[in-house]
């Protein structure tokens, strides 16, 4: 997938929900968030976690999935980690658990928790999610790098 490429425009099949926070995890198929709502981060660096929510139609059950998700910077590029772009990648299927209504569409949990990230003071940044090499537009969440304050100076000597 080519993360310059504008997002599909037309409603997806799966719907996707993300959310920028201090930690994320998945446990017994739930979303565990501490810190949810992130927006703006540092400057010095910090863990961020991306906790997404993806809901499978009904009849898109048992049908593999490739999910990847792609850190952009402002102009939309690839931010980079020795060179290779910073890209978190893997596969989902969602299963109909016995006894669930007909129709019900089903949730997948993701969870991604970063230590730190290759971010600069100052700067805007963007989780892009593609499924099945495809994106859309409600699937990003943008951030900001808070820019280091510079310390006070001390006013010049008074002359004596």
């Amino acid at each position: 997938m080519d993360p310059t490429v504008p997002p599909d425009a037309t409603p997806p099949r799966l719907r996707v929900t993300m959310l920028l926070a201090d930690s994320a995890q998945v446990a017994d198929r739930k979303l565990y968030v501490l810190g949810g709502g992130v927006s703006v981060i540092g400057p010095r660096p910090q863990p961020l976690g991306v906790a997404i929510r993806i809901e499978v139609p009904w009849d898109r059950a048992n049908v593999a999935h490739q999910w990847r998700l792609d850190l952009l910077d402002e102009d939309g590029h690839a931010v980079t980690i020795n060179e290779q772009p910073l890209v978190v990648h893997g596969r989902f299927e969602a299963g109909r658990p016995a006894g669930l209504k007909a129709g019900t569409p089903l949730s997948v949990p993701l969870a991604i928790t970063f230590p730190t990230l290759p971010v600069q003071p100052g700067q805007s940044y963007t989780w892009q999610l593609s499924i099945d090499e495809t994106t859309h537009v409600d699937w990003r969440q943008s951030f900001h790098v808070r820019a280091a304050q510079t310390p006070p100076t001390a006013p010049p000597p008074k002359p004596s």
